[in-house]
């Protein structure tokens, strides 16, 4: 946790007490590339690391900071931001002019509008005042493998949600090349409690959730905006989706499955699944698996792994697309330090876990 001049290789975590920020700290503690020189916390500020987590410990047990932008651009180069909805908004815009890369896991610059995310985040929206609709415009969506380039050049990243992520990565091949309506598509999805945050909540206690499953968000949830958002801006067509979400008594976890309508009757499984392949040849760490093989969350756990399975009921003349995927690292700190990884030069799964403990 040293202060030098030379901070190219040197990072900052903000809001590095939370889900997001101790999974990207795990990362980076045994990353190549990279040095923690800062971490930053509001209700942690000035408490010593290493005594507050003593599960993960860090060198030279340093202490946590008011997240002040001046101290962070003097001693890192690359900010995570792990915060709140509406907070990350109120650092960003002085970090960027500070030459400060930053990568937000909020949703505060995954909408191109600003107007967008004020409908969609009202509550957020009267809490925080934000004016900067320019970095909304220019913020670059992090989903490595369909932002590459951009993700290489770009300033500031917008880390996608962990639904949006699970939906996106097999839907994405088939919308793109016409292979399915753009009309009734379905996202029934599932994630475990880590989900949602942190900070304590009643649905999430444990004698609320285990031994049960929930919808919510069932109408209007926010990620179905910014799945449509991207899907729309991908594929240049206007597409809508039916997504509802359920929690699933597990720590870590997500599984989406997708329905869809074939526009061509003649594919097969194995078609869809060399469709995938295709795709994503060049991503290891996205695996696709045999045809009538189909995904559990174990499988991923602990990894930045995205397992894709697909079949199609020729009865009908759907698309059946699975993922999983663990929704604290490919889903949030995982695709971060992927970003990260891209903007710095790196192989994109430098440092990343790719193999996990089963069961």
């Amino acid at each position: 946790m040293n202060s030098l001049k030379n901070t190219s290789n040197h990072i900052a975590v903000v809001g590095a007490s939370g889900y997001g920020g101790i999974q990207a700290l795990e990362i980076l503690k045994h990353h190549p590339s990279f040095e923690i020189t800062f971490l930053g916390g509001n209700k942690t500020a000035n408490s010593r690391w290493n005594e507050l987590h003593p599960f993960l410990q860090l060198e030279n047990n340093p202490i946590i900071e008011s997240p002040d932008p001046n101290i962070i651009s003097d001693k890192a180069s690359y900010v995570i931001l792990s915060l709140p909805n509406g907070l990350s908004s109120q650092l960003v815009p002085e970090l960027i002019n500070k030459n400060v890369r930053v990568i937000d896991l909020s949703a505060d610059y995954r909408y191109r509008s600003l107007d967008k995310w004020r409908d969609v985040y009202t509550e957020e929206s009267t809490k925080y005042f934000r004016s900067d609709e320019v970095l909304c415009k220019n913020a670059i969506y992090g989903l490595p493998e369909w932002n590459y380039e951009n993700i290489s050049k770009a300033k500031i990243i917008a880390s996608p949600g962990c639904f949006p992520t699970a939906s996106l990565l097999p839907l994405i091949p088939f919308l793109k090349q016409g292979l399915i309506e753009n009309d009734g598509i379905i996202i029934d999805a599932k994630t475990g409690t880590s989900g949602g945050g942190r900070d304590p909540k009643q649905h999430l206690l444990l004698s609320e959730c285990s031994e049960s499953i929930s919808p919510y968000g069932v109408i209007g949830h926010r990620h179905t905006s910014e799945i449509e958002q991207e899907l729309n801006h991908i594929t240049g067509n206007s597409i809508q989706i039916q997504f509802t979400p359920h929690l699933v008594p597990m720590v870590r976890g997500m599984l989406c499955t997708v329905y869809a309508r074939l526009r061509d009757p003649c594919l097969t499984a194995e078609d869809c699944k060399t469709v995938l392949e295709t795709v994503y040849r060049n991503y290891p760490s996205i695996k696709i698996l045999p045809v009538g093989t189909y995904p559990m969350t174990k499988w991923v756990k602990n990894t930045n792994n995205t397992l894709l399975s697909v079949e199609v009921d020729k009865r009908n003349g759907r698309i059946i697309l699975m993922s999983v995927i663990d929704n604290l690292l490919k889903g949030q700190a995982g695709q971060a330090i992927q970003c990260l990884n891209i903007m710095a030069g790196l192989n994109i799964n430098t440092g990343l876990p790719t193999s996990n403990f089963y069961p």
